[in-house]
């Protein structure tokens, strides 16, 4: 396998500073109330960022970055949820949501970082209060490890870091990344109806897909077979699938692991008891190895808590920036003490 770059600013790539420019979206992305998006052209990439108005001026500036086969809108919630604390923004990474595929065709877990990077680098709104989910935290956890200019504080919901031993119902996701599969399953289901393939995803990813209510249950139906049209949509599910297998095998300075310790950011980590593709084991190892960390633990949530628990988990969020004093005073105490300390909530 090849050694894996250190993603690096548009300025210093050879390309020249990257200048954001709105453009229309074509595609009728689906807005929760509030929200607005837009297209960011940024050279030979395009990115489709959502945002929604915050509750007054001067807020502290966040980026969400969803999970695999996921999109900006997997942030909604939460968005809403801290729109009194941040001005937030979403990013669909290249390939997914609204965003279309790279021209590179690169969709590594590094390629994805490059592409978030490039984007914080053009915005003018670094740092930020930086959130991952599952691959996006990887994602995440890259870009507060090589540009730590770029991030506030960190916060992983579920993050995808590697695991020795993956519990048995995340295999069935992982052989996504074996070539060939993802078309082979999309031609098995390809009966299936609408309603029972987002069921299948629904039942995989939360802890309890009775609390979706019958309106957004609708909205997945209509997103999913929105995706599902798309002509490069299992290539880049299975693309990207392939770059997290990839990037758990990486070893040395490019190991997640060793840039998990790397971080400088106050990181808050949030793992439900009752996720099936990042195994809740995983907290103690993630909570050892971010050197500023603390623990949310919801023993309810699936894998993505942000959406099941978007109240606990913007609580958490509110004091991460209470006692380390970013929100108010902007304090970048680069040696401030490893603490973990942890909450445990149900239902």
């Amino acid at each position: 396998m090849s050694p894996v770059e250190k993603p690096r600013p548009a300025a210093a790539s050879g390309a020249g500073a990257a200048v954001p420019r709105a453009v229309p979206s074509s595609t009728g992305p689906l807005l929760g109330e509030g929200e607005r998006v837009r297209s960011v052209e940024l050279g030979r990439l395009t990115l489709t960022v959502r945002s929604r108005e915050p509750a007054r001026e001067g807020l502290p500036p966040a980026l969400f970055v969803h999970g695999l086969g996921g999109s900006s809108q997997n942030w909604t919630a939460l968005m809403a949820e801290l729109a009194d604390t941040v001005d937030g923004e979403a990013v669909d990474l290249p390939g997914f949501g609204d965003s279309p595929p790279p021209d590179s065709g690169d969709y590594s877990v590094t390629g994805h970082t490059r592409a978030v990077i490039r984007y914080l680098d053009a915005c003018g709104r670094a740092p930020v209060h930086l959130f991952g989910n599952s691959m996006g935290g990887a994602v995440a956890t890259r870009i507060a490890a090589v540009r730590p200019d770029l991030v506030r504080t960190l916060t992983l919901v579920s993050p995808a870091l590697p695991e020795r031993l993956p519990q048995r119902t995340a295999v069935p996701t992982a052989l996504l990344a074996v070539p060939g599969v993802a078309r082979l399953f999309g031609r098995l289901t390809q009966d299936w109806t609408a309603e029972r393939r987002t069921g299948e995803v629904l039942a995989l990813c939360y802890g309890d897909p009775a609390r979706v209510t019958p309106e957004g249950f609708a909205a997945a139906v209509e997103e999913y077979e929105r995706r599902l049209r798309l002509p490069y949509f299992w290539d880049a599910l299975s693309r990207s699938a392939r770059g997290i297998v990839d990037a758990y095998t990486l070893g040395g300075q490019h190991s997640l692991w060793r840039q998990a310790e790397r971080v400088l950011a106050p990181t808050l980590l949030v793992y439900g008891g009752r996720d099936q593709l990042v195994g809740f084991r995983m907290a103690r190892r993630a909570s050892a190895a971010f050197r500023e960390s603390r623990l949310l633990a919801l023993l309810e949530a699936g894998h993505v808590a942000m959406m099941e628990y978007p109240e606990a988990v913007g609580g958490a969020f509110r004091e991460l920036l209470s006692d380390s004093g970013r929100l108010t005073h902007g304090v970048d105490d680069r040696n401030a003490a490893h603490t973990t300390p942890v909450s445990v909530k149900g239902d």
